[in-house]
């Protein structure tokens, strides 16, 4: 192990050279179980403003507020102790929006999120029985088209048996970690510095980086969608007229279907982080095809889009991962520069980390849902833009 790792930067230096290239910062590929340190200034993440109803609703567990600077959202949690019928669910759903928009008329749009008070464990635990999105711009007409059936940022649990639970990786991507043998190890060491020398997509579909001839970057985001954050860095996105590549959950995606749709017509891109957001190394074949296919079945079928591109959740990985996101027609994506947006160290600290790192072909790791991130985002658009990079998607990379 300590010799290729000796190996993988002199062959890095002398295929960049011949290249006349200054080679990008890449995450290096590690053995299992090595971590990134903790980045100086890490702190708990501040918390977040909350609204409160008038008159209050019992089953409302708590409605939370958040601005990119520009507009200002809220989610509601609500949590009902009792079953209710679907009727009953969409009418509480209807009356916390109406309520929250009562509490804050400057609201650019509310969004939901039911769950049994029972089961629930949080974002990325069991699923909701029901999500509403509701932009202020359609208030006046959301409980008309909700009686109709007609209202299409409405989701509804459906009646199909529970399945086996998969518990989520909590813990966010850090460094790519290949798990393997040694000689397996060396092998991905060579593929990523190849990669890194040249550019595009590798024969093994593994996308380390843009080509370094040209000021081109990919902007990405990880666990997407989530019902606070997502509404303002797509805002965020338009308001700087950049795109970006949307690693999603599937599990998110069929609860928040709405949101996905959203990615397309704003034309960004769609991108796998598997259905349940699991370390993919430690199940077997047909456990890790399932994860996989299903999420780009679910995207496909909300968007009519194909899905191109992968990322594996906490960046672990193995050769038989790789084999089966092939077979199934993926790009696995790494990325160049992380700012560390989920360790909350500061915004100024995101900051200063992107513009470090910023270079051609470089592939950049956000999450979205970071506050950090989300409050860095215009600024570090800004900066790609004075340095004259374009910021947009993976897929763009690969052109």
């Amino acid at each position: 192990m300590r010799r290729s790792a000796l190996l993988i930067p002199m062959l890095l230096s002398t295929l960049a050279g011949a290249q006349g290239v200054t080679p990008a910062l890449v995450p290096r590929i590690s053995p299992p179980g090595q971590m990134q340190p903790v980045a100086p200034g890490t702190r708990p993440a501040v918390a977040l403003r909350t609204l409160t109803l008038h008159p209050a609703l019992p089953d409302v567990h708590r409605v939370e507020t958040l601005s990119n600077g520009f507009i200002r959202v809220a989610h509601a949690l609500v949590l009902p102790r009792a079953a209710l019928s679907t009727a009953q669910l969409q009418t509480l759903a209807l009356t916390a929006v109406q309520r929250t928009f009562q509490a804050d008329p400057g609201l650019a749009e509310v969004d939901v999120s039911v769950y049994r008070a029972q089961t629930y464990r949080g974002f990325g635990g069991p699923p909701p029985l029901l999500t509403l999105s509701v932009p202020t711009s359609r208030r006046a007409t959301v409980q008309a088209e909700v009686q109709t059936g007609t209202y299409d940022r409405l989701w509804v649990q459906g009646g199909a048996p529970p399945e086996r639970e998969i518990t989520p990786l909590q813990e966010l991507e850090r460094v790519p970690v290949f798990i393997g043998t040694q000689a397996d190890l060396l092998r991905q060491q060579l593929e990523q510095a190849l990669g890194l020398a040249g550019g595009g997509v590798r024969p093994g579909g593994l996308l380390f980086k843009g080509t370094p001839t040209q000021r081109r970057v990919a902007l990405t985001f990880d666990d997407a969608p989530h019902p606070l954050y997502f509404p303002l860095v797509l805002d965020t996105l338009r308001r700087a007229g950049a795109h970006a590549t949307f690693f999603v959950i599937g599990r998110n995606a069929e609860a928040y279907p709405y949101f996905v749709r959203d990615i397309v017509q704003a034309g960004h891109e769609l991108g796998n982080h598997t259905y349940h957001h699991v370390r993919l190394p430690n199940l077997s074949d047909a456990q890790i095809t399932a994860e996989l296919q299903r999420t780009t079945d679910l995207l496909t079928r909300l968007t009519g889009q194909p899905v191109r591109f992968f990322r594996p959740p906490g960046g672990e990985y193995s050769a038989r991962v790789l084999k089966i996101t092939r077979n199934l027609g993926l790009t696995t994506v790494f990325w160049t520069d992380d700012p560390g947006d989920f360790q909350n160290p500061g915004v100024e600290t995101v900051e200063a980390r992107f513009a470090r790192n910023l270079r051609p072909g470089g592939i950049i790791l956000l999450h979205d849902n970071a506050p950090d991130g989300l409050a860095a985002l215009p600024d570090l658009l800004k900066v790609a833009g004075e340095k004259g990079y374009i910021v947009g998607t993976a897929g763009a990379l690969t052109r």
